[in-house]
C-alpha cells in the first residue's frame, strides 16, 4: 500500500486536520514535517473536539504511532503544555504513541521576543507572523546556531550554543531596545525543561525506515499550504518553510521515493489569514457570509480570515509545485444556498491575460480576477456521506473545478464531522 502526504494546496485553513484524522484511522505512523505550532488543527470527534497546534493529528487515536520530524522547530515549552493539554481530555501519551527527532532544532524565548519586535517594528509593513517565533527559530537553524532537541541531553553543549547565540543576537535586540539574552537564565530553563521532552526524542529517520520496510501504512501531516511556502508561495507573505510535498521526506528522514500519493487539501472557496495579496477577496456580504458560515477564525490566533471566491489560478499553480495527485474539497456546504457561484480562472495584469500567479510583489497585488459564474444550488449538502446525495449543481460545480485545477477531487468534506466524507478514491491504494 502507498504512503500519502497530506499538503494545503491554497494559504492554509483548508481543513487538513479533519482530513489526517480521518485517513490516520488507516495509518500505522503519522508525521509532521514542517512548521512549528503556529500551525492550527481542529478535530471533531465525537462530541470532543481537540486543537492542536504542534502535535500530529495521530495522537488522537490509539495504536498509532506519530511523530514529530526534524524539519518542524519545536518549542519545548508548547509541546509540554499542549500534550497535558490533550491527556486532560483523556488521550494518553507515552514515548512509545510519541517520538520527536532528536535533530528538530529548537525555538527559544528569545526567537518570540525577535518575531514580536521585528512585526512591531515593520508597522503596516508586517508580514502578518504569529509571532510564535517560527522565522527566527529556522533562521538560527539556517545560520548553524541552533540548539536541537538531542542537545537537551549535553548540558555543556546547550551552555556553548546559548553563549553563541547571545553573543550573536544581543547586539540586535540593544538596537531595538528589547531586553538581551542572559545565557545563563537559558541554559537554566533549558535544562528544567529537558526532562520533560527528552523521553520522546527518537533517531526519527531509522524508526520510519523500519517502519516503511515492514509494509506500515505512512501519513505525512503538512502544516500552513503550498502557497505560503518560502519559495514556491507569495514572498515575503509566506511562513519559514517549505511546505510542499518534497519537503515531507527531508523534513523527516526518508527518501522521497517512499512519499507515494500526495493529497491536496483546499476549500471550496478561498481564504486567507494576516498580509499579502489575495485576488479573489471579497469585502462585501457575501465574503461575511462565507466567514460566518466557515467560522473562518484561526485556531491559533483566533483572527478572523479573510474570505473570496475559489482561484483556480492560484489551486493550479499549488498541484504542479506541491506534486498534488489528487485534491480533498472541504467546506461545500458552506456554499449550500446561493444563487451563483464565481471561479477565479485567470488574471489581468496591466491589461494582459495571465494564467499564473506573478512573484512580484507589486504584480501580486495589481492582478485582477478573470471571473467565471456557475449555478449554485438552494438543497443542503452539509453531511452528505455519498455522491449520490449531492445536488447536481454542486456536482456540476466540483467537476468544474477539477477541470480548471488538472486534479481530481478523491475526496469531499461535508461537515467538520469526520464521518460527513465522501472517498472517490482511496489515496493510501497503490
Amino acid at each position: 500500500m502507498s504512503n500519502v502526504a497530506v499538503i494545503g494546496a491554497q494559504w492554509g485553513d483548508e481543513g487538513k486536520g479533519k482530513i489526517v484524522d480521518w485517513l490516520s484511522e488507516r495509518a500505522d505512523v503519522v508525521v509532521r514535517f514542517q512548521g512549528g505550532h503556529n500551525a492550527g488543527h481542529t478535530l471533531v470527534i465525537g462530541n470532543q473536539t481537540f486543537k492542536l497546534s504542534l502535535l500530529p493529528s495521530g495522537v488522537v487515536r490509539k495504536g498509532k504511532l506519530s511523530v514529530i520530524g526534524n524539519g518542524v522547530v519545536v518549542d519545548p515549552w508548547a509541546f509540554v503544555a499542549e500534550k497535558q493539554r490533550i491527556e486532560e481530555q483523556g488521550i494518553v501519551l507515552t514515548p512509545e504513541d510519541l517520538q520527536v527527532s532528536e535533530v528538530a532544532a529548537l525555538i527559544l524565548p528569545v526567537h518570540r521576543m525577535l518575531d514580536q519586535a521585528r512585526e512591531s517594528a515593520r508597522g503596516d509593513k508586517k508580514i502578518g507572523t504569529t509571532g510564535r517565533g517560527i522565522g527566527p527559530a529556522y533562521e538560527d537553524k539556517v545560520g548553524r546556531r541552533a540548539i536541537r532537541v538531542g542537545d537537551l541531553a549535553e548540558p555543556e553543549t546547550v551552555k556553548a550554543k546559548a553563549a553563541y547565540l547571545a553573543e550573536h543576537h544581543n547586539a540586535y535586540l540593544r538596537g531595538l531596545g528589547q531586553p538581551e539574552i542572559d545565557a545563563d537564565k537559558l541554559v537554566a530553563e533549558l535544562m528544567e525543561i529537558a526532562p520533560k521532552i527528552l523521553p520522546y526524542a527518537c533517531r526519527v529517520s531509522e524508526r520510519l525506515d523500519a517502519a516503511r520496510r515492514a509494509g506500515k501504512r505512512i501519513l505525512f501531516e503538512g502544516a500552513q499550504a503550498v502557497m505560503l511556502d518560502v519559495d514556491h508561495g507569495t514572498y515575503p507573505f509566506v511562513t519559514s518553510s517549505n511546505t510542499v510535498a518534497g519537503q515531507a521526506a527531508t523534513g523527516s528522514g526518508i527518501g522521497p521515493t517512499s512519499i507515494g500519493t500526495v493529497l491536496g487539501i483546499a476549500k471550496a472557496y478561498t481564504t486567507r489569514v494576516g498580509e499579502g495579496p489575495f485576488p479573489t477577496e471579497l469585502t462585501d456580504e457575501i465574503g461575511k457570509l462565507l466567514g460566518e458560515r466557515g467560522r473562518e477564525f484561526g485556531v491559533v490566533t483566533g483572527r478572523a480570515r479573510r474570505c473570496g471566491w475559489f482561484d483556480a489560478v492560484m489551486v493550479r499553480q499549488a498541484v504542479r509545485t506541491g506534486g498534488i495527485t489528487g485534491i480533498a474539497l472541504t467546506k461545500l456546504d458552506v456554499l449550500d444556498g446561493l444563487t451563483e457561484l464565481k471561479v477565479c480562472t485567470g488574471y489581468k495584469l496591466d491589461g494582459e491575460t495571465i494564467d499564473y500567479f506573478p512573484a512580484g510583489m507589486g504584480a501580486q497585488q495589481r492582478v485582477e480576477p478573470i471571473y467565471e459564474t456557475i449555478e449554485g444550488w438552494s438543497e443542503s449538502t452539509k453531511g452528505a456521506r455519498s455522491w449520490g446525495q449531492l445536488p447536481a449543481p454542486a456536482i456540476k460545480y466540483i467537476r468544474r473545478v477539477e477541470e480548471l485545477i488538472g486534479a481530481p477531487v478523491t475526496l469531499l468534506s461535508t461537515s467538520p464531522e469526520r464521518e460527513d466524507t465522501i472517498l472517490m478514491e482511496d489515496p493510501f491504494a497503490d
